[in-house]
């Protein structure tokens, strides 16, 4: 960087909707997403509001382009085209005629508390009500079972909206200084966190977005159709029942996790902080070595 920029510099405003107490919501691709669920459910949200282009942000201050390269296009040894990695927000409504804005594309690598700035900036533009980030993270959950979801938020209150609060101490994503500088702006924010088996961390697995997208409700009063989603959480409970019922190993694994999570206080006596961040961390480690 060669010189200090201002939170207005780094995106252009594209358009300016009139929204009525819209929610923000946040998904940066490069921070925990067990599964790649988060990713998921942002891209069925995308595909059911009509996104509006809003706001584009300037990543040549904000990304680091030999660890997020652009994409390069070759027809028969020509080069066409490169696709730059993005940051956008959009606007749309929800199955209810509900306002939101989505803010997504790649977690910063430079300037974050300027990039913070530069989204309560954009909040209060728009009058913004709540701003929801998402997440996935392996845990010791079971298959078997409905998948949770966790909440870090601004305030007490909000951590407690029917979720299970977090407590734990993990390296911070640029989500989680975007939600501590909207709490300063006097803007609630909360993160929801769905939990993925620690088994099946680097599948896909729908359960997990159809918890993030049902949740939703609640976190924000949004509504979107998980009946998509909902079927496949059926099929892959249906194939890892088959997988786990070939093998005595799996099948005494899912046994304990099952007493563990019907079991809400052995849960938390045999599942500590140090346990989850541990898992975290090792899935971080695994991360990086796949985007080596």
């Amino acid at each position: 960087m060669s010189r200090p920029v201002s939170p207005d510099e780094l995106y252009t405003l594209l358009a300016t909707p009139s929204l009525v107490d819209p929610v923000l919501l946040i998904h940066l691709t490069g921070w925990i997403d067990a599964s790649g669920c988060a990713a998921d459910a942002r891209d069925a949200i995308l595909d059911q509001i009509a996104p509006t282009p809003v706001a584009g942000f300037e990543t040549e201050w904000l990304l680091d382009h030999r660890a997020r390269r652009p994409l390069m296009h070759i027809v028969e040894g020509v080069t066409t085209a490169l696709d730059w990695p993005e940051i956008n927000l959009v606007s749309g409504r929800d199955s209810t005629g509900n306002d939101l804005l989505f803010l997504h594309g790649a977690e910063p690598d430079h300037n974050w508390r300027t990039f913070c700035d530069a989204v309560v900036e954009l909040a209060r533009r728009f009058g913004v009500r709540r701003v929801i980030g998402l997440g996935a993270y392996p845990a010791s959950s079971p298959h078997t079972r409905p998948s949770r979801l966790s909440a870090t938020a601004s305030t007490p209150e909000l951590a407690k909206l029917g979720f299970t609060p977090a407590t734990l101490d993990v390296p911070a994503g640029m989500q989680a200084a975007v939600e501590f500088a909207l709490h300063r702006a006097g803007i609630p924010a909360v993160g929801l966190w769905a939990q993925v088996p620690h088994y099946l961390s680097g599948a896909s697995y729908a359960p997990a977005t159809q918890a993030l997208i049902e949740g939703l409700v609640v976190a924000g009063g949004l509504v979107f159709d998980s009946s998509e989603l909902a079927a496949e959480a059926l099929a892959t409970r249906t194939r890892l029942d088959g997988l786990v019922a070939d093998d005595d190993q799996h099948r005494t694994m899912l046994r304990v996790l099952e007493r563990q999570y019907d079991n809400a206080a052995e849960v938390e006596a045999s599942i500590s902080g140090d346990d989850v961040a541990a898992e975290i961390a090792e899935f971080l480690r695994n991360q990086a070595d796949g985007d080596r």
